[in-house]
């Protein structure tokens, strides 16, 4: 008896759920749409005007702001987590403005007790020496990152690939500063926006072979899906750099395209062929560069721009006979 009794009363409170599920989702009257009216806290059908809730909850904030900062100031939340910080900005960091709520100038004693503070919570915010590691990598790539001016997801990226190394424990007999930039290498090329080693090297503090054998060390290691660069990745930056125009930057790439039907970019630097390329273009549509410009900007010789230039209209005059 008790088992019926039971069975019955789910039956009957799946029933009512379902029946409210339904009633919220549709008029009860005419089972047209619902709309909620946020400012008055109303639950209007639209088709027949019927008031279904007349007492919805207002979950947003009580204070209201017109602008961006003063919904910023209003805010009381924190920044996002981030990879970027060893805690992922969880940790509490004390001003350094020597102010007090007010705005007013702390006195000399007031000033020696927060440095005391901002001493020791620097020291508390690292736990281990595997934070302190992570500490140091992290300001490493951020340097890098600045100096290089890489956007914020590749630092994000290149910061999730040094946590993996460092979880993986592939940092022993390497140093920090090798590993974290070659993993901000590796992010910058996951994401399109690839650097040359010799960029690198220019803001690392590891050398070219270092470099390049902890890269080649951690990619195989981690597993990283790392595609070839693509010397179009390259033209958007140089033709900025060299003041070119959107016709001379859309010509350097169809220099390329048509060099990769023909097959000339097999074996060649991307770096050198992007170089090559922007200065073809500018050429053809008649903006004054010279190959010494053009060397600087990409970083290499003048005799490697001269001799991919040469094979690119070499394969543009092939495309077009063909």
């Amino acid at each position: 008896m008790s088992d019926t009794t039971i069975r019955t009363y789910t039956s009957t409170r799946e029933t009512e759920t379902e029946t409210t599920q339904e009633s919220v989702d549709t008029c009860p009257e005419c089972s047209g749409q619902l709309v909620t009216d946020t400012e008055h806290g109303e639950t209007v059908c639209s088709e027949c005007g019927l008031v279904v809730d007349d007492a919805a909850v207002d979950r947003g904030p009580e204070w209201r702001a017109f602008d961006a900062s003063e919904r910023d100031s209003k805010s009381r939340v924190g920044a996002p987590t981030t990879t970027m910080m060893h805690d992922k900005g969880l940790s509490t960091n004390i001003g350094w403005q020597n102010k007090d709520a007010y705005g007013k100038a702390l006195s000399s004693r007031q000033r020696e007790q927060m440095q005391r503070l901002r001493t020791w919570n620097e020291r508390f915010r690292t736990r281990d020496s595997k934070e302190r590691n992570l500490k140091q990598a992290l300001g490493e790539i951020d340097r890098m990152a600045s100096a290089l001016g890489l956007p914020e997801n590749v630092r994000e990226t290149a910061s999730v690939i040094y946590r993996r190394a460092l979880d993986e424990d592939l940092l022993p007999g390497r140093s920090i500063e090798g590993v974290a930039t070659a993993s901000l290498y590796a992010a910058a090329r996951q994401v399109g926006t690839p650097r040359s080693l010799d960029e690198m090297e220019a803001v690392s503090r590891v050398e070219k072979m270092e470099l390049t054998r902890t890269y080649r060390y951690v990619v195989r290691e981690l597993k990283l899906e790392i595609q070839p660069a693509d010397p179009e990745q390259y033209v958007p930056r140089f033709a900025s750099d060299l003041d070119l125009s959107d016709e001379s930057e859309r010509r350097a790439r169809q220099l390329l395209r048509n060099a990769k039907e023909q097959g000339v970019h097999s074996g060649k630097s991307p770096v050198g062929l992007a170089a090559a390329a922007v200065y073809a273009a500018a050429l053809l549509t008649n903006e004054k560069v010279t190959q010494s410009e053009v060397s600087e900007i990409a970083n290499i010789s003048e005799v490697t721009i001269r001799n991919r230039y040469k094979e690119l209209l070499e394969a543009e005059d092939t495309g077009v006979l063909a």
